[in-house]
């Protein structure tokens, strides 16, 4: 069984930074595409950013040039560091692996999510 955990979340003044990590753990033959989404209330879940195997990086509008994400191959474990918070960052940020486990398909597995509240 595979699963992805993230950490890492936290309050923060705006103007202050955080570091998100997310590891996928269990049977993993192989991983894909590695990211994060957030879900803010009342709103759908939206592209923070994702990175490729080969590093290849694509980030949400609303994101680009304050945060910044980073993968460990050998780990499985892709990070998110936010700088330069702002208020409507706040919301719940999804990890999102694109994974092959042994014996198994790809497919995309979710974390459970951890919660960024920016506000002063």
């Amino acid at each position: 069984q595979v699963q992805l955990v993230e950490s890492g979340g936290g309050l923060v003044q705006p103007g202050e930074s955080l570091r998100l990590s997310c590891a996928a753990s269990g049977r993993i033959f192989s991983a894909g595409d590695m990211g994060w989404h957030r879900q803010a209330p009342g709103k759908q879940r939206e592209l923070v950013a994702t990175i490729s195997k080969g590093m290849r990086i694509n980030y949400g509008d609303s994101v680009k040039g304050r945060f910044t994400i980073s993968r460990d191959n050998d780990k499985n474990t892709v990070f998110l560091q936010m700088n330069s918070l702002k208020p409507e960052d706040t919301a719940i940020y999804y990890c999102k692996g694109n994974l092959v486990a042994r014996g198994g398909n790809w497919r995309d597995y979710w974390g459970q999510g951890t919660q960024v509240t920016v506000s002063s």
